[in-house]
């Protein structure tokens, strides 16, 4: 099938015409990292956060200047990061093993570290509902070595997906038949919750897809989890949906879009592999993609889909 787009893009699905522009290309905004995760977007400040994990770092991308900053050295190991409901940023510490908010006046607050009297692993990934409640994946890998985290025992012995209550502070196990979980993403309408499994890292022929989980009328549970995709370079890892329902996931190879059926319409051609990305920008049409050392964006003729639209 004809290209018919930059060599940024591969076409696979003639409906991946409809969501990248001929004429643009993947640009580099930065490299210099070992580990680039966790973007996050803060539209007040028309600047973008992500981590650095091993260099223990998190850095500061202005959209007005194009200059690079370090936003929090050290930074307690974070990977993922999301902006809440009020836009503080809410961040996953491996070397915290915790959720934490940083408020308007720059402190840090821990608002969740265990569950049920246990530490949690390393929280990973993070997203934040319409309703205030945080839902995050806690997967081992920051307490596996010293490179990304303090190396250390899990005290729970497996790896969930949580529900941080906005009212209660309590913390509820939503998902507990995962290997790894990982990256996390709710559809448009909150209907539907994406979750990454990299357990193929951990178990030999284990998981490396993404599934689809519906989320219950109450808001709080989930059910389901049929194998939405499976990544056929490297691993999936961290995901986000478009307005249209449609599924951006990091790959071993770039980024590839899924549309809500299932069917893999195109790819964003990176040349190194993507652990995470974001929608961002003005008009929040740009994906920013971290990708191992450098963080990339791209525009695209789609954008983030808004909490609970």
């Amino acid at each position: 099938m004809a290209n018919w787009l930059s060599d940024s893009f591969e076409l696979i699905d003639p409906r991946f015409k409809a969501l990248a522009f001929p004429n643009v290309h993947l640009e580099r905004l930065h490299t210099g990292c070992r580990w680039a995760e966790g973007p996050a977007w803060f539209a007040a400040g028309r600047y973008l956060v992500w981590s650095d994990i091993p260099n223990d770092r998190m850095l500061r991308w202005d959209d007005t200047d194009g200059s690079v900053s370090v936003f929090r050295q050290p930074a307690m190991n974070t990977n993922g990061h999301t902006a809440d409901r009020e836009g503080r940023l809410v961040s996953c510490e491996h070397r915290g093993r915790c959720i934490s908010r940083t408020g308007f006046d720059g402190r840090r607050e821990v608002l969740a570290d265990r569950h049920e009297g246990r530490c949690f692993n390393s929280p990973n990934d993070v997203v934040v509902k319409s309703d205030g409640s945080i839902w995050f994946t806690d997967p081992s890998y920051g307490i596996d070595s010293d490179y990304e985290g303090d190396a250390a025992p899990s005290e729970i012995g497996a790896s969930h997906v949580y529900r941080l209550d906005p009212a209660s502070g309590r913390v509820e196990i939503v998902a507990d038949d995962f290997v790894q979980p990982n990256g996390l993403a709710f559809s448009p309408d909150e209907t539907l919750l994406y979750i990454v499994d990299t357990g193929l890292t951990h178990r030999a022929g284990g998981p490396h897809h993404v599934r689809r989980f519906s989320v219950g009328a109450d808001g709080r549970t989930l059910s389901g989890g049929e194998v939405f995709a499976t990544c056929p370079a490297g691993l999936y890892d961290g995901l986000r949906v478009d307005v249209h329902g449609n599924v951006w996931l990091s790959a071993g190879d770039g980024v590839h879009c899924h549309a809500p059926d299932g069917t893999l319409l195109g790819k964003i051609r990176v040349p190194e592999t993507v652990a995470n990305l974001c929608f961002g920008g003005a008009k929040l049409n740009r994906l920013f993609i971290c990708a191992t050392t450098s963080l990339y964006a791209v525009y695209l003729n789609t954008r983030a889909a808004r909490r609970g639209q």
